[in-house]
């Protein structure tokens, strides 16, 4: 089956590799993709002082955080396997893994970090500060540090394009609202009733609702196995 992946092209490619293996052909469209701030070290800037842990909610955070100090040795706190994942790949030894979403991480932060402890959440410019008010509600001092930015595109892909009008495709991969809401409007005026919607999250299926698939199904866990599993 050919499938669109709408994920920035870095985490795409492996979601084609992984596609592959089982026997599926992988369209890639990114419609979000990273843009990593330069800037000195974060320990020589002080950002790292008495930070006892690492609060990390993408992989792309990993990224810019793997760009931006010499330090491996930093306590990890991942939101999820493909985060934890992404750490391993950087070189961070310590990590531990909420296998969730932004809920789960502030619960599990309740039980990994001391109490008052002080936290540093590496994360997108436009990243919501849901994460960063829970755990201040319980006592911890949490410090928001933007690496990067996320850029959304602003046309479909050439091939993707055609490959909707042509009817070529058996479903589309969404892994976040905002790409789902990209894709609505970047794919006016092209058919996709005969599309299957694999969603990352009900909040992402809501972001569709204005357009027609054949059938939108959501993830059991909002991680990348939990995607692939919709496939079969």
């Amino acid at each position: 089956m050919r499938i669109l992946v709408t994920r920035p092209l870095e985490d795409g490619t492996e979601i084609a590799r992984l596609l592959a293996a089982r026997g599926h052909q992988a369209l890639l469209a990114p419609l979000l993709e990273p843009r990593f701030h330069q800037g000195p070290l974060l320990e020589e800037a002080g950002a790292l002082d008495d930070v006892q842990a690492i609060l990390a909610t993408s992989a792309n955070g990993i990224r810019a955080l793997g760009r931006r100090t010499a330090r491996r040795d930093l306590a990890i706190f991942a939101v999820g396997p493909q985060t934890a994942e992404a750490a391993r790949r950087a070189g961070f030894t310590h990590i531990r893994s909420a296998d969730g979403d932004a809920k789960a991480l502030a619960e599990a932060t309740r039980d990994w970090a001391p109490p008052g402890a002080t936290l540093l959440h590496v994360c997108a410019e436009d990243a919501p500060g849901t994460l960063s008010d829970q755990l201040g509600h319980d006592g911890f001092i949490v410090r928001r540090c933007a690496l990067y930015a996320i850029e959304p595109a602003s046309v479909l892909p050439a091939d993707a394009k055609e490959a909707l009008q042509n009817r070529a495709l058996y479903a589309a991969m969404f892994f976040s609202p905002r790409t789902a809401r990209i894709f609505a409007a970047l794919a006016e005026g092209l058919p996709t009733e005969g599309l299957s919607a694999l969603c990352i999250s009900q909040a992402t299926a809501n972001a569709l609702a204005l357009r027609t698939f054949a059938q939108i199904k959501v993830a059991a866990r909002p991680n990348q196995d939990a995607m692939l599993a919709l496939i079969g």
